[in-house]
C-alpha cells in the first residue's frame, strides 16, 4: 500500500476480479475488512480514480461479490466498471485454451482433478454481449468506456536512445574522437605509406556515419572490444556486413581488410536508408560474460540487460504436444508428426497442402482432424521464455524508463520485450556471441607456448600455408570451424584451396539454394578450368572474375547495378533487398531505373534486360561476402593450427567439448586415425582439462567421474608444491582426505591415473583401504609432533604399504572401468579387433549428417552400450538399443519380428552388425533395425567386385597369385560383371585379411571394389 500511495499520481485503480484482495474479503465474509480496505483505496486514489470492478462469467462467487460491491459503491459514491477476464479471443477458442493449459501443466484433458476453467465465457465479448450480462446496470458498461477515454498513452518509434559515450579531454564531439581513433589506426593497419584509397574510403565512411548519427555507436563497440583484447578475451575477426567497413577495420572491431577483399560499406550502412547499425561480435564463449559485466559497469547496471526470447511451438512440436494433451497413443501421434516435412519454416497448413497422405487422413479420420485443428491453433504460440543467446541492450537512461524488466535465474536483468520490439522502440541492441572456436584457438595457442615455447600471433600467420590447404584438400576437416559436415568436407575437397582467399566462397556456396541450383558445380568447374567462363558483357568480368562468372555474393549484385545501371551503391543495396524479398512493385520500378541507366551508358536494351533478370534470379542465392570472408578466416586459422600443431589443437578442441560425450568420443577416434596417442588421466601429468604431454594428448582430471573441482585443485596444487607423487601411499599422505576421499581415489585408480607409479590397478584397489588408513595415522602423528625429532628413513618405512603379488585385471574389465569412470575407452576399445572390418560400414556419426534422408537404408557396426526390453500390447517383446562405434552412438529400435531372431545376443557389450532404415522424422535420429547379426560369431568375409573391362585372364591370374600369397581361413566372394552373379571361391583362395593383403587387392581392383565384412 505504501508503494501505491507513493506512486499513485496519474493512475486509475480498479478493485480487481474475484481473486483480488477486496473480493476475497467479501467471499470470506469479512465485510468489515472489505469496507476498511475500500476506505484505504479511496484515501490513495480518491473517488474519481478508484473504481469497483464487476464481472459476470456465470459464477456464483461473482454474483455474491457483485451484490456487496453495489452496496459499497452506494455508500462511498464510487463508480462501478464492468470487465471480462480475457484468456482467448473467440468462444470457439475455449477448447484450444484448455489444451494449452494441459500442455503447460503436463496433464491430459481427461485427467480428473486438473486445473480447468469452469466454462467457455472467458473470451473477448462485444458491446451487446457485455450489456446482456448487466441488463439492469448499463452504467457499469459506460464507466468502462470512461476509463478508456481518460487514458492517454503514446509511443514514439522514431527516436533512438543511444547511450552516452564519455569522451576523453580534448574532444568535443563523438565524430571528432572517432576520426582521431581511425587516423591512429591507419599506420597500424597499412603502415606509414597507406594506399591513397584508404583515406578516400575513410573520409566517405566517417561522413556517412556522422550524418546518420552513429559515431557514438562505433565508439561504444570499439570500447568494449578494446577491453576484451586488453584482458586476453578472444574476439572474432568480424561477423556479418560490418566487416565491409574500413572504420570497423581501423578500430580493430573487425580483422578483414575491406579494400583488399572488395567488401562494400553500403551493404553494412546504407546512406539512403537510415537504420541502426548491426555489429554482432564473437567472443570466447568462456569469457563472454566478462565483457557483459564490463559493459554493465561502464554504462550502469540498470542501463544494461540481456534480452528475453520466446520459444514457440513449431509444427511437429505442436502435433506432439497436443497429442499428449488429448491422451492419444505415442504411435498415433508419431504417425502424424512424421508426415510433417523436416524443412525450415514448415507449417501445418503448408504440410496439409503439400502432403497428400496427410490431407487424406485429416479428411477421413475424425481424431486426426481434431488433433491437427487444435495443433494449428496452438502452432506459433509461445511455449516458454528464456534468455537470448547473444542479445544485449544498452540504454541511455535506466532501462525501466523504456522497457519492462525481469531478473533472470542467474541474477542478470532481462527485458520482457523480445529483440525485435527492443529495436523498434529505439534501444541499442547488440549481439555478444560466445563462439566456442575462439576458445579453442586461444587455448591451443596457450598449449603451444607451454609445450613448445613458441608464441603464435594468430592474426599474422601466413595466409597461403601449403600444409593447412593440403590438409583441407584431403578432407581432414574434423575440428575445423564449419567444415565438419560431410557435405562441407566434400565441397572443400573438390575446391582444393591453395590460400585463405579460396575459402571465402565456401560459406556462401554451402547452402540449399546454391547446392540445388547447380551453382556449386559451375563454380568448381570454373575454378579448375574444366569449362570456359562466359561473361555476358566485359563490364561483368572484373566483378565476377573471382567467382568464375557465377553471381555468388550480394555485393556482386550491387556492383553490377552500379556499373551497368548507374546506381549509387546505396541505391544498389535497396535494389538488392527488393530482389531478395521478392517485392514485385518495387522491383518493376527499379528495373525501369536500371534499364534507363543502362541505356544512358550505351548498353543494349536486350542485354540489360537479360542481366537484370539474371541478377534477380541469383539474388535468391546471393550471400553476404563480408560475412563469408570473416568466417573463412576462422576456418583458415583453425586449419592452420591443426595442420602445424595437431596435439595442442586437439587437446584444446577436446577440452572445449568435455561435456559432450559424443563429440569427445568422435575426436578421440580422430586422434587415433591421425596417429596421435590419447593418454589416460595421470596424477603426475594431467591438468584439469585435456593437455599435451610429450607430443601426445593427455586426458584431464575433470573428465573423471566423482573427481570434483576441489579435488582437482588440491591434487594440482600439491603436485606443483611438493613434486610428483611417488606412489599411492605418498599421494594419500599429502592429500586432504576430506576433499580427496576414498570415492575419488577409487575413480582415479580405475581410470588409470596411478599407472605411471608402476603399480597395477588390481594391486592399488587391493591396498586402497590400508593406504588411506596409514596416511591418516601419519598425518595425525605429524600434527601431534610425535615424529619429527626422531623422523628417519627407518621410520618412513613403517608407513610403506607393500603391494600384493597379483595379476592385473583382465583387459575387458580395465576397459569397462575406464568407460565407467570417464565415459570413454582410453587404453583400448572392445571393437579394436574388428577395426579393419568396421571400415566397410557407415560410421554412426554419419547418420546425423544433414545429407542423410529419412527412411534411407543404412548398415552400421558397433557395440551394444545398453539394451532395454519391453512387452508390447500384443504381448510381444521388442527392444531399444544404444549402439556405439568409434565415432558416436545411436538409438536402435528392434521390433518384435527382428527381436525374435536376435534376442539371444541383444545384451550390453556384444558387438553387432545391423541394417535398417534411418528414422529422422522423430525428435531424435534413430535406426529401425531390419537385420541384426552377432559380429563375434559371424564369419568374416572378403568381397571382391570385378568390374567390366577387368574380367580378363590377366586380372584373374594376378588375383589368384595375390590370394594364394595371403592364404587364410576367411572366405572370398567374387561379384562378377552382369548384375547379381556372386560366387564363393574355393578354400584354396581364402585369405588372411591383413591390412597388407587387402591393400594389395585394392591396388589390383581399386579401393571401392574390395570390401572386408
Amino acid at each position: 500500500m505504501e508503494i501505491l500511495r507513493e506512486y499513485s499520481e496519474g493512475i486509475i485503480c480498479l478493485s480487481a476480479c474475484i481473486a483480488g484482495e477486496l473480493p476475497c474479503r467479501i467471499l470470506r465474509g469479512d465485510i468489515e475488512g472489505a469496507y476498511a480496505l475500500t476506505e484505504e483505496f479511496i484515501s490513495i486514489f480518491g473517488t474519481d480514480r478508484f473504481y469497483l470492478e464487476v464481472q459476470n462469467h456465470a459464477l456464483e462467487e461473482e454474483r455474491l461479490v457483485n451484490e456487496e460491491l453495489y452496496k459499497i459503491a452506494e455508500k462511498y459514491q464510487l463508480k462501478l466498471a464492468a470487465t471480462n477476464d480475457l484468456h482467448y479471443v473467440r468462444r470457439a477458442d475455449a477448447e484450444c485454451h484448455d489444451v494449452l493449459l494441459c500442455i503447460q501443466m503436463g496433464k491430459t484433458v481427461d485427467e480428473p482433478g486438473r486445473m480447468k476453467f469452469p466454462n467457455d465465457s472467458f473470451y473477448l465479448k462485444d458491446v451487446e454481449e457485455m450489456h446482456a450480462l448487466f441488463p439492469d446496470r448499463p452504467d457499469v458498461i459506460y464507466n468502462t468506456l470512461d476509463i478508456a477515454e481518460r487514458c492517454n498513452v503514446s509511443f514514439d518509434f522514431g527516436e533512438m536512445y543511444l547511450p552516452v559515450f564519455e569522451l576523453p579531454d580534448g574532444f568535443s564531439t563523438d565524430a571528432e574522437y572517432l576520426k582521431h581513433l581511425c587516423e591512429n589506426g591507419i599506420a597500424w593497419r597499412y603502415g606509414q605509406q597507406p594506399p591513397a584509397e584508404v583515406a578516400t574510403r575513410l573520409e566517405y565512411e566517417l561522413g556517412v556515419i556522422d550524418k546518420m548519427g552513429f559515431s557514438s555507436y562505433f565508439l561504444i563497440v570499439w570500447d568494449f572490444i578494446k577491453y576484451a583484447r586488453e584482458h586476453d578475451i578472444a574476439v572474432g575477426p568480424g561477423r556479418g556486413s560490418a566487416a565491409g567497413s574500413i572504420v570497423a577495420y581501423l578500430l580493430g572491431i573487425s580483422n578483414i581488410d575491406p579494400l583488399k577483399y572488395q567488401l562494400l560499406f553500403e551493404r553494412f550502412l546504407n546512406p539512403e536508408r537510415v537504420t541502426m547499425p548491426d555489429i554482432d561480435i564473437d567472443f570466447c564463449y568462456m569469457k563472454r560474460g566478462e565483457v557483459i559485466d564490463y559493459v554493465a559497469k561502464r554504462y550502469g547496471i540498470d542501463h544494461v540487460a540481456q534480452i528475453i526470447t520466446f520459444g514457440t511451438m513449431a509444427a511437429k512440436a505442436a502435433i506432439r504436444d497436443v497429442g499428449r494433451a488429448l491422451n492419444m497413443t505415442y504411435n498415433e501421434v508419431d504417425r502424424i508428426a512424421k508426415m510433417i516435412p523436416s524443412e525450415l519454416g514448415i507449417t501445418i497448413e503448408k504440410a496439409l497442402h503439400g502432403n497428400k497422405e496427410l490431407r487424406e487422413v485429416y479428411e477421413q479420420e475424425a481424431p486426426v482432424k481434431k488433433l491437427i485443428d487444435l495443433a494449428r491453433a496452438v502452432e506459433g504460440l509461445p511455449r516458454h521464455s528464456g534468455t537470448h543467446a547473444a542479445g544485449i541492450v544498452i540504454a541511455k537512461q535506466q532501462l525501466t524508463d523504456y522497457v519492462p524488466i525481469q531478473v533472470s535465474t542467474d541474477g542478470f536483468y532481462t527485458t520482457q520485450y523480445d529483440k525485435d520490439k527492443v529495436e523498434e522502440i529505439g534501444l541499442l541492441k547488440m549481439d555478444f556471441l560466445g563462439l566456442r572456436t575462439l576458445t579453442v584457438i586461444g587455448h591451443a595457442i596457450e598449449l603451444i607456448e607451454k609445450s613448445r615455447g613458441i608464441t603464435i600471433d594468430i592474426d599474422t600467420i601466413p595466409l597461403d600455408d601449403k600444409l593447412a590447404c593440403d590438409m583441407l584438400a584431403h578432407g581432414e576437416t574434423a575440428g575445423v570451424f564449419q567444415m565438419e559436415s560431410g557435405g562441407m568436407t566434400n565441397l572443400v575437397r573438390e575446391l582444393k584451396p591453395e590460400r585463405f582467399e579460396d575459402l571465402i566462397p565456401l560459406v556462401a556456396l554451402y547452402r540449399p539454394g546454391p547446392l540445388g541450383s547447380g551453382m556449386v558445380t559451375d563454380f568448381i568447374n570454373g575454378r579448375h578450368g574444366k569449362c570456359e567462363i562466359h561473361y555476358l558483357h566485359p563490364v561483368l568480368e572484373p566483378i565476377l572474375k573471382d567467382t568464375f562468372g557465377v553471381i555468388l555474393y550480394q555485393e556482386q549484385v550491387m556492383q553490377i547495378a552500379s556499373a551497368m545501371g548507374g546506381f549509387t551503391l546505396g541505391q544498389a543495396d535497396l535494389l538488392r533487398r527488393a530482389m531478395g524479398k521478392k517485392k514485385h512493385a518495387i522491383l518493376e520500378a527499379q528495373k525501369g531505373n536500371f534499364l534507363e541507366g543502362a541505356a544512358k551508358r550505351g548498353f543494349d536494351a536486350k542485354l540489360a534486360n537479360e542481366i537484370f533478370d539474371l541478377m534477380a534470379h541469383f539474388a535468391d542465392y546471393g550471400f553476404n561476402k563480408s560475412h563469408s570472408a570473416a568466417y573463412a578466416l576462422i576456418v583458415y586459422q583453425t586449419a592452420y593450427l591443426k595442420a602445424h600443431y595437431l596435439p595442442e589443437f586437439m587437446a584444446a578442441l577436446l577440452s572445449s567439448v568435455m561435456g559432450d560425450n559424443e563429440k569427445v568420443g568422435s575426436y578421440i577416434e580422430h586422434c587415433k586415425r591421425m596417429d596421435l596417442s590419447v593418454l589416460p588421466p595421470d596424477i603426475n601429468a594431467s591438468k584439469a582439462t585435456f593437455s599435451v604431454d610429450d607430443g601426445k594428448v593427455r586426458f584431464g582430471l575433470a573428465a573423471v567421474k566423482n573427481v570434483g573441482e576441489s579435488a582437482i585443485n588440491t591434487v594440482i596444487t600439491e603436485r606443483e608444491a611438493g613434486g610428483p607423487f611417488a606412489d599411492l601411499t605418498d599421494f594419500c599422505s599429502r592429500m586432504d582426505m576430506r576433499v580427496v576421499n576414498k570415492r575419488v581415489l577409487e575413480s582415479l585408480i580405475k581410470c588409470g591415473a596411478f599407472d605411471s607409479t608402476g603399480a597395477k590397478r588390481s594391486q592399488l584397489l587391493a591396498v586402497l583401504e590400508r593406504c588411506i588408513e596409514m596416511a591418516s595415522i601419519r598425518r595425525r602423528e605429524r600434527a601431534s609432533g610425535q615424529i619429527g625429532l626422531f623422523d628417519t628413513e627407518e621410520t618412513e618405512d613403517v608407513y610403506e604399504v607393500s603391494l600384493p603379488d597379483i595379476e592385473e585385471l583382465p583387459t575387458e574389465e580395465i576397459l569397462a572401468l575406464e568407460k565407467e569412470m570417464t565415459g570413454f575407452y582410453i587404453t583400448g576399445h572392445p571393437l579394436d579387433k574388428y577395426r579393419q572390418r568396421m571400415e566397410n560400414y557407415m560410421k554412426i556419426s554419419e547418420l546425423f549428417q544433414e545429407e542423410r534422408n529419412d527412411t534411407e537404408r543404412v548398415t552400421i557396426a558397433g557395440l551394444i552400450a545398453s539394451a532395454k526390453r519391453l512387452i508390447t500390447k500384443r504381448g510381444e517383446t521388442m527392444c531399444f538399443l544404444e549402439v556405439e562405434d568409434f565415432s558416436g552412438r545411436v538409438e536402435v529400435v528392434v521390433f518384435p519380428k527382428v527381436m525374435e531372431r536376435a534376442a539371444s545376443f541383444l545384451v550390453p557389450d556384444v558387438p553387432i552388425v545391423l541394417s535398417g532404415k534411418l528414422d529422422k522424422g522423430s525428435e531424435t535420429t534413430k535406426v529401425l533395425a531390419e537385420v541384426i547379426r552377432d559380429m563375434e560369431n559371424t564369419m568374416p568375409e572378403v568381397r571382391l567386385k570385378i568390374t567390366v573391362g577387368r574380367d580378363d585372364d590377366e586380372t584373374f591370374d594376378a588375383l589368384k597369385v595375390r590370394l594364394k600369397d595371403h592364404h587364410g581361413t576367411t572366405p572370398v566372394y567374387l561379384h562378377l560383371p552382369g548384375g547379381k552373379r556372386v560366387i564363393k571361391t574355393e578354400e584354396q583362395y581364402w585369405i588372411d585379411p591383413t591390412e597388407k593383403a587387402l591393400q594389395t587387392l585394392k591396388q589390383l581392383l581399386g579401393d571401392e571394389n574390395v570390401k572386408y565384412f
